[in-house]
């Protein structure tokens, strides 16, 4: 999937701490707690992605500004909002 503009900003510190836990060359003295650590973060994951894509699905207006969001709404309802004037246009 591509980058979500909710996602494709600065990394959190969780983001931070997990890469940091990944790359370290230490690891923990038991490797079933590290098997279980990574299924664990497995899970969270997809449950991650599969929150951005119902946001996303169930929010379509989420990321538009006001003005795209009404003149949706309109369409939605059977209306079409009037043309604004927009200063210096010629129209």
């Amino acid at each position: 999937l591509p980058p979500r503009p909710i996602l494709a900003g600065p990394r959190s510190p969780l983001h931070l701490r997990l890469r940091e836990t990944f790359s370290g060359a230490a690891s923990s003295p038991s490797p079933r707690r590290d098997a279980a650590a990574a299924e664990q973060l497995v899970v969270y994951l997809r449950a991650q992605r599969t929150y951005a894509t119902l946001l996303d699905r169930y929010n379509p207006g989420m990321n538009m500004d006001d003005e795209e969001r009404t003149r949706l709404t309109a369409r939605r309802v059977g209306m079409e909002m009037p043309k604004t004037f927009k200063q210096g246009s010629q129209d």
